[in-house]
């Protein structure tokens, strides 16, 4: 996601998000990415699998671009 993506979305949360919510959502986050320390790299047959998959869904249209997910969440 882009600097600009990412700043609005955390400026959107700050308007709407209590003092609370905000420190349990930065634990959350903290152990998300401690998780994913900790995870093993992906095999070469994996990332063709993941890769042959996208490209599978690409040709059948089934795709939003991040501008498109994000103004349906905002919408909402």
């Amino acid at each position: 996601m882009s600097t600009k993506v990412l700043t609005g979305l955390r400026d959107y949360l700050y308007s709407t998000l209590t003092p609370a919510n905000m420190w349990w959502l930065a634990e959350q986050l903290k152990q998300h990415v401690l998780d994913l320390q900790q995870q093993k790299p992906y095999t070469k047959a994996e990332i063709d699998a993941i890769i042959d998959e996208s490209e599978r869904q690409l040709a059948q249209g089934k795709f939003k671009t991040h501008d498109e997910a994000f103004k349906e969440l905002f919408e909402k």
